[in-house]
């Protein structure tokens, strides 16, 4: 699985001198997110999130996070339609927030509300919500995104808690999953983490009953559950044709199968 690729092109601090008379027109177009083969996801929407999507743990061993697959190949995200619709059901507010963010001060104390200016639902000819009123007071809307991009973030620091308690107690392994895409051929998406399922049974007591205290215990078996969902979207690739199929002969049958990476 690739380095997650930014889908910010330009996030600038929003303020009323800058941005007074701008307003954003969002009508469901997740185009912006066609080329991310995953996407980071909050602790708090492994339950949602599993019912359509496989929750792996990206990064380095020493801090991982949460993520989303969207497709098996770089630059590939199988649950953006032509036309820019998600046809993915569940959609992580890691891309519900865009084209929004906060900007995190170097000693983690200050946290500014910026917008990528880049996001083509931008302008200044009054579609869709305007960010400021006429007297430069944030909008009703404006508040509504600074409410859940300061949610965001709360909870994005309470999965980092979740995680450094995986790393902590050696929990996770290297992950590896092998596509078949029938006609379409074979293909492998590695890159990221997944839990090692003996090593959880295995912990002490009271780390379990830590776990099932902080509801962290039931997270670890919704991540393991999900990862059934690799095959059912290697079959809705495989019927779509659409993936370039490496070299190599498919035998059949579109599945995937996760695997201990060696």
């Amino acid at each position: 699985m690739a380095k997650q690729l930014m889908i910010y092109e330009r996030a600038v601090p929003i303020s009323s001198e800058r941005h007074r008379d701008w307003s954003v027109e969002t009508g469901g177009n997740y185009g912006f997110a066609r080329e991310v083969n995953s996407v980071p996801l909050l602790a708090a929407e492994f339950i949602p999130a599993a019912t359509d999507h496989a929750i792996v743990f990206a990064g380095s061993e020493e801090a991982v996070f949460p993520s989303v697959i969207l497709g098996i190949r770089d630059n590939e995200n199988s649950h953006v339609g032509p036309d820019g619709s998600w046809t993915g059901g569940y959609i992580p507010a890691f891309l519900r927030r865009y084209p929004f963010v906060f900007s995190r001060s170097d000693d983690g104390e200050t946290f500014t509300l910026c917008m990528d200016e880049e996001y083509e639902g931008f302008n200044q000819d009054g579609r869709g919500e305007r960010l400021f009123d006429s007297t430069g007071q944030r909008t009703q809307y404006l508040e509504s995104i600074l409410n859940f991009t300061r949610e965001y973030q709360t909870l994005f620091d309470r999965t980092q808690q979740f995680c450094a308690r995986l790393v902590e107690h050696d929990l996770l392994r290297p992950g590896q999953a092998n596509f078949n895409l029938g006609d379409l051929g074979q293909a492998q998406l590695g890159g990221f983490f997944t839990l090692d399922r003996q090593k959880l049974k295995e912990l002490p007591q009271e780390v379990l009953s830590q776990m099932l205290a902080t509801d962290e215990l039931e997270l670890c078996y919704v991540h393991l559950q999900s990862l059934n969902n690799l095959t059912p979207m290697a079959q809705r690739i495989a019927a779509a044709g659409g993936a370039a199929a490496p070299d190599g002969d498919g035998d059949g049958g579109a599945g995937a199968r996760e695997s201990e990476e060696a």
